[in-house]
């Protein structure tokens, strides 16, 4: 038998039935996963593998900094403007740029715009079919539908039997007409599928509702970056200017007619947030309670860089109004302090990565990150370059990187964000962790799953909501008091720079932290590397043999069906996996390197 312990804490057996899924869809990006299951279908071995590069890194170098916002929001069609957010900061770190108050609310509100937009798509469109059976919808008795909704969701005015009459008979003529579109090539006759018609019926149609909602939502960043999906940003601040009583035909962005029309998709998000997702998110936990593995060891050690500044210019833990922290071995009573700037506390390793370093034995930190690709089957891969069957674990095997802190494999995202918060004792986050519980009932452990994953998000979402109605208002109080600057230039000329420094901007994506630390010489970017949070969650292993948080998330799953891996994409998917951000589809000349069909 092929096993082996890793020093963060798993018994792997490569031994039994290999299961390969790839590519793992409904995530942005390539992705593929493979597990060995023993003769009770429980996995004992996971390896996740990022199946794209694309060397952003290696682009930026010798551009101009002040334009790197618009190239790194190009790493994903999903988390975009997060992307932005962090390179502006990262220059301004660099170049020692301050901000203005406006231009802080103004941030803050497109960055948690998005935390809720992100959040929603990510259950309602990317998730929530690992939970929801919409064929099974069809059997539900919409009256018993209905009283369900006035149950769990009593304020959402949706809710009447004729409308779930409705809606059901739109589903069945869809599926009777054999074009499933979003719901093809799933997994319905599996009993890993436990919720009963009426609550299938009444999330599938919340599923149509949030696909109408997100249309709407988008809309504050494009009023204040002037498009979506990839919205203008600027170094020094914010490239709107407000008139409140300018005459948008005049080329005044901002005046009070947007501001109020802002306002509205604030309060409309605040609502759906509240009286469609939470309580979606209760009912479909409530039921799938059974279902708390998954997550272990992966989620005991997370990291959170911290985000949301109250006042501009402030990045300390202290005035980040989302936490910031580490916690090892989930030791809830010791939270570590988290420095990007330290070159003992992150470094990224690359031994079972397909790049190559000047000492694969050693990790570098960002500032001084090497992005050299260095594509090489395992000797015991099968398969060929282009066609692999099966991956060596023990070579190279994935195009992400292995970042560790303080050699620690860590999870990050909402659910690490929470816990963090939890253990600080942060006010709203320990409120809404033990109101969950509570309506759950079930223990503070619960936390550490799968389950606890997705509900982290929807808790987020909530937080994000109130959070935009705060920061609005504190717009709207400043530009009373007369002031309506969005943008500081002073340093924006290139003459007036030093011939070389360095910085790092951060922030807390909806998938979890993200930072991009650059080098500027002679007014170029000399190096620059972006840490994703999916290159922490979906890191291979690394020099010692930890695994990442895909990994260790799968780990002692049991299969109903192996070859219909829903546990799997359950497990993957509550992550909100970006290997798009993550990696790096081409080879290093430009030949193409592989071809997927997706049936």
């Amino acid at each position: 038998m092929a096993t082996m312990q890793t020093p963060n804490g798993f018994n792997l057996d490569t031994s039994g039935q290999r299961v390969v899924v790839d590519p793992v869809t409904r995530i942005e990006g390539h992705m593929r996963c493979e597990v060995n299951v023993d003769e009770n279908n429980i996995i004992r071995n996971a390896v996740s593998t990022g199946t794209m590069w694309r060397g952003l890194e290696v682009i930026l170098k010798g551009r101009d900094p002040r334009d790197a916002w618009a190239f790194t929001q190009r790493i994903c069609g999903v988390c975009t403007g997060t992307h932005a957010l962090t390179s502006v900061r990262a220059v301004e770190d660099a170049l020692g740029i301050d901000i203005p108050e406006n231009a802080n609310s103004i941030r803050n509100i497109m960055q948690l715009s998005l935390q809720i937009h992100d959040h929603l798509v990510h259950f309602y469109h990317l998730h929530a079919l690992d939970w929801v059976n919409p064929v099974n919808a069809l059997k539900a008795d919409p009256k018993a539908t209905s009283e369900l909704q006035q149950k769990v969701a009593p304020h959402h005015p949706k809710s009447s039997p004729g409308y779930f009459r409705d809606i059901q008979s739109r589903l069945r003529k869809f599926v009777e007409s054999g074009q499933l579109g979003p719901f093809k090539n799933g997994y319905w006759t599996n009993p890993a599928y436990l919720l009963p018609p009426e609550a299938d019926l009444m999330a599938v149609t919340h599923y149509l509702e949030a696909l109408d909602f997100q249309k709407e939502i988008m809309t504050t960043r494009t009023i204040f970056g002037g498009k979506d999906i990839h919205p203008n940003w600027l170094v020094g601040g914010v490239p709107c200017a407000i008139n409140i009583d300018g005459d948008l035909a005049a080329g005044a962005p901002i005046n009070m007619d947007r501001l109020n029309y802002v306002k509205g998709v604030i309060d409309r998000s605040l609502e759906f947030v509240k009286n469609v997702y939470i309580p979606d998110i209760l009912a479909i936990g409530g039921l799938y309670k059974s279902w708390l593995y998954g997550g272990g060891l992966s989620s005991q050690s997370v990291l959170a860089y911290g985000d949301i500044p109250d006042r501009a210019n402030d990045y300390s833990a202290e005035n980040l109004m989302m936490p910031r922290g580490a916690i090892i071995n989930g030791k809830l009573e010791e939270v570590h302090e988290v420095d990007l700037r330290d070159p003992e506390q992150i470094q990224e390793f690359v031994p079972h990565s397909w790049y190559a370093y000047p000492d694969e034995k050693k990790g570098l930190h960002p500032w001084d990150g090497v992005t050299e690709p260095n594509y090489v089957l395992g000797a015991n891969a099968k398969g060929t370059s282009t066609n692999i069957i099966e991956l060596d674990e023990a070579a190279k095997y994935s195009w992400i990187k292995a970042p560790r802190w303080r050699g620690h494999a860590m999870e990050v995202g909402p659910l690490a964000r929470y816990i963090v918060g939890y253990a600080q004792g942060h006010e709203y986050f320990t409120e809404q962790i033990n109101r969950t519980l509570r309506t759950l009932d079930v223990p503070v452990d619960a936390l550490f799953s799968t389950l606890g994953r997705t509900a982290a998000r929807a808790l987020e979402a909530e937080w994000a909501a109130e959070m935009q109605v705060y920061f609005f208002d504190k717009l709207i109080a400043n530009i009373k008091a007369g002031d309506t600057a969005t943008a500081n230039v002073e340093k924006f000329d290139p003459q007036t720079w030093p011939s070389e420094v360095k910085g790092v901007g951060f922030t807390e994506a909806p998938r979890g932290a993200l930072a991009h630390w650059i080098r500027i010489k002679d007014t170029k970017i000399d190096n620059y590397q972006c840490v994703v949070p999916t290159t922490w969650n979906g890191s291979p292993r690394d020099n010692e043999g930890n695994i990442g948080a895909f990994e260790a998330s799968l780990m002692n799953t049991k299969m109903e069906r192996p070859e219909e891996p829903v546990e799997i994409l359950r497990t993957l998917h509550s992550f909100d996996p970006c290997l798009a951000c993550s990696t790096h589809v081409m080879g290093p000349d430009g030949e193409e390197m592989a071809e997927i069909k997706v049936r």
